[in-house]
């Protein structure tokens, strides 16, 4: 193959289906592992005790605080939209200068960070995030926290660098990368279990990052990527992203402090109830990560295109079939997941864990409006308007501070109480952001799309009775251990539960329903290309 022929098949762009495809098959992937992770973590150091899993999960949130605020806000929504500019106009040498000068920006930053957390790792750990640790909790806790402080740094090059990537339509790389992070942590476990202990799991952590940046350096390969050391303060683009930045950081920032916030009201209620909740926790982000992530990542780079070529009416039209697609997808899923909540609790957790199943069944409203958020916040972003999203969110944190204390006390719903706080909160925050989308838009939202949600809703209610029939079929048991015994059950109350949203789909017209049909037909129907 040639050199140009070579670099044109680098080049060139997927479809949104297919990298819709790639991103929900790599995730699903990446969720299994973190599930398996989790469930490796529970089965070899225990809530309770010197060991306790409370100090894993709360020495990642100081750490997760600093990237999400400094860095990810600007790589999602104030660069990758001017990057679709420029890219628009056929300027790719535009995209590198914007490229470099953020990534230098921020490495800066991020080494800042870094040392910031090496010398203050304690006291963040005793004063911000979990109190009430043991000493050797405490030491656990902070050791580890020093071992990822310079994560932040490392995937914020790895986000610039698949930011990049997710722009010029190659999905492949950023697909691929973050599945060893779980890969590298789950062999710390058994590498360093009985010797290092639970610290090990921090090696893990930073061994799986630094892979992970080496994938993203792969996938600039065939792409004509240069690195400059310099940062273009003069260029009005970069500045421009300067200016989004405060917005959307903030934005993301005070998700993560919730994150902190609740972290510490858990620890405060008992030993074990963090890791608990962090359980729960892990099991309700996976559908939306799965779902609402990368069917929006997918979509973004196409709603940036739709704009800066300026059919506003495509960009709708986008808008709207990706939304339904979403709700009708998650909506079986949330029913699963609260029907077969203890199901989920003991695979998860190894073994009966009523705390996880409890928290994770008022986590329900969450997963449903959490997912729905991932898509309705990039109408949003596409259209460079960060400050609206943060606004909301700065509403959204305050209520949900104040819901969590209230609801978390012990005469309350204990640490349940605070997953109920985050599905309130999140229904609040969707109503307001649609609210205002549709204010600002009053062709958006129209009677064929009201009539495909209603549509979808009837089909819901038989979804409901097949999931209540199969759990009365198949009851969780005391007995009921290991993976393939749950997991047997699991499946069949989930493939009939899906089978039957599916057939009352196609029974009251749901066109989602039609065109998964319609894919399937021609999938099987088409004739196989040999060369």
């Amino acid at each position: 193959m040639s050199k140009n022929r070579f670099l044109t098949r680098a080049n060139k762009r997927i479809s949104l289906s297919s990298a819709a495809t790639l991103l929900i098959v790599t995730t699903l992937a990446g969720q299994i592992l973190g599930l398996f992770r989790t469930k490796l973590v529970n089965a070899n150091f225990p809530p309770y005790g010197p060991q306790s899993t409370d100090a894993y999960f709360a020495a990642f949130k100081i750490p997760d605080f600093f990237y999400f605020t400094l860095a990810a806000g600007a790589l999602g929504v104030a660069f990758m939209p001017i990057l679709a500019d420029k890219l628009a106009k056929g300027d790719k040498k535009a995209v590198w200068e914007l490229s470099n000068s953020l990534l230098n920006l921020l490495a800066m930053v991020m080494i800042a960070v870094g040392v910031i957390i090496l010398i203050f790792a304690e006291p963040l750990i005793h004063y911000v995030v979990a109190p009430n640790m043991t000493p050797e909790q405490l030491h656990n806790a902070s050791t580890i926290m020093r071992l990822i402080a310079f994560n932040p740094l490392f995937f914020t090059i790895s986000a610039i660098f698949m930011s990049v990537q997710q722009t010029l339509g190659r999905f492949f790389f950023y697909a691929f990368a973050p599945l060893l992070y779980n890969i590298s942590i789950i062999a710390s476990i058994f590498i360093f279990r009985d010797n290092l202990g639970l610290i090990g799991l921090g090696i893990g952590a930073l061994v799986g990052i630094v892979l992970q940046v080496l994938v993203a350096l792969l996938g600039f390969v065939g792409m004509r990527y240069r690195y400059n050391a310099k940062i273009k303060w003069q260029n009005p683009d970069f500045r421009l992203i300067l200016r989004q930045l405060p917005p959307r950081s903030i934005d993301q920032g005070v998700d993560s402090l919730n994150s902190i916030v609740e972290t510490n009201f858990a620890r405060r209620l008992g030993e074990g109830k963090l890791s608990f909740y962090e359980n729960a926790n892990v099991l309700q982000t996976a559908p939306t990560l799965l779902i609402g992530t990368t069917i929006s990542t997918a979509a973004f780079p196409r709603l940036n295109d739709r704009l800066a070529q300026g059919r506003s009416d495509l960009f709708r039209r986008d808008f709207l079939r990706v939304l339904k697609v979403i709700v009708w997808i998650i909506i079986p899923v949330v029913i699963i997941c609260y029907f077969a909540r203890g199901y989920l609790a003991r695979l998860i957790f190894s073994r009966n864990a009523p705390e996880i199943a409890a928290i994770f069944g008022f986590f329900a409203g969450a997963i449903l409006f959490r997912t729905i958020y991932t898509l309705i916040s990039r109408w949003f972003y596409s259209q460079k308007d960060t400050k609206t999203p943060l606004f909301v969110s700065l509403f959204a944190i305050v209520l949900n501070v104040f819901l969590a204390y209230k609801l978390s006390r012990p005469s309350a719903y204990d640490v349940s109480g605070l997953a109920l706080a985050q599905s309130i909160v999140a229904a609040v925050e969707v109503a307001i952001l649609s609210f205002i989308m549709v204010i600002r838009d009053h062709k958006l939202i129209d009677a064929y799309f009201w009539n495909g949600i209603f549509r979808i809703m009837a089909a819901t209610g038989f979804t409901i009775v097949a999931a209540y029939t199969m759990l009365q079929i198949f009851p969780l048991e005391a007995s009921d251990k290991g993976f393939i015994q749950l997991g047997t059950k699991l499946v069949a109350i989930s493939f009939v539960t899906m089978l039957v949203h599916f057939l009352a789909s196609l029974l009251f017209g749901v066109e989602e329903a039609k065109v998964f049909i319609g894919r399937v037909k021609q999938t099987v129907m088409s004739p196989i290309r040999i060369q």
